[in-house]
């Protein structure tokens, strides 16, 4: 069972925490992780590229020249696909790229990052996440107690905080630090995880977490080999 440091906004370690056998396992199921990351990225395709085919090539009403007789090769429109401004033959059109994915996979490849963080040592507890004031400096200082490199002009650790929920007070003071992503820990999902260098969740929305995951039965969804 592995077991993992709770620390206050002080930085200072206060418990131990045994997370849930169940899903913290340490087994990395690659190809959920593989089907759930081209499934989030092929639903945030826009799908806009679009080209014009003869028809929808404005002008080429009028037969350039009479079908037999002048020598030259038979032309019905100025815009066919072969002439200079014609339309375009088998060119993209506006389509739908996002596809739908088994809710058992991504729970799966969900449950795999968090195992891929955890193996890293990159899954950060804290015991609560709250700020008094909105001021971005009072959050910065949480993190700068939870000794994660951030601040400077450059990115050095991208970090994603997962919450129970969110307020007024923190989204004020969340939004300007570039380095952070911030998201329900419900919410989630394996591309967001894996995309973030640092997590750090908090206890409550641990919980949370962990009761979406924990019924997640392996002997019901893909394998679970390891990596």
């Amino acid at each position: 069972m592995l077991t993992l440091p709770l620390y206050n906004d002080a930085g200072k370690e206060i418990e131990s925490i045994k997370l849930d056998a169940a899903v913290f396992d340490g087994k990395i199921n690659t190809p959920s992780i593989y089907q759930a990351i081209n499934a989030f990225r092929a639903n945030q395709r826009m799908g806009l590229a679009a080209t014009k085919t003869r028809g929808e090539v404005s002008g080429g009403g009028r037969k350039p020249w009479k079908q037999k007789g002048t020598g030259r090769a038979r032309v019905g429109s100025t815009r066919s696909p072969l002439w200079r401004h014609g339309g375009v033959i088998f060119g993209p059109h506006p389509r739908d790229f996002s596809y739908p994915l088994p809710k058992k996979i991504k729970l799966l490849a969900l449950k795999s990052s968090l195992n891929v963080k955890a193996n890293e040592n990159n899954l950060i507890l804290i015991d609560d996440f709250n700020i008094e004031k909105p001021k971005t400096k009072e959050a910065l200082k949480i993190f700068r107690n939870l000794k994660i490199e951030c601040g400077g002009k450059k990115i050095k650790t991208k970090v994603l905080l997962l919450l129970k929920k969110e307020n007024k007070n923190l989204i004020l003071a969340l939004r300007n630090l570039n380095f952070l992503h911030f998201n329900i820990a419900t919410d989630t999902y394996a591309y967001e995880i894996l995309a973030h260098k640092k997590i750090v969740i908090t206890k409550e929305a641990l919980k949370d977490l962990t009761a979406r995951l924990s019924a997640l039965k392996s002997k019901n969804g893909p394998s679970d080999k390891e990596s």
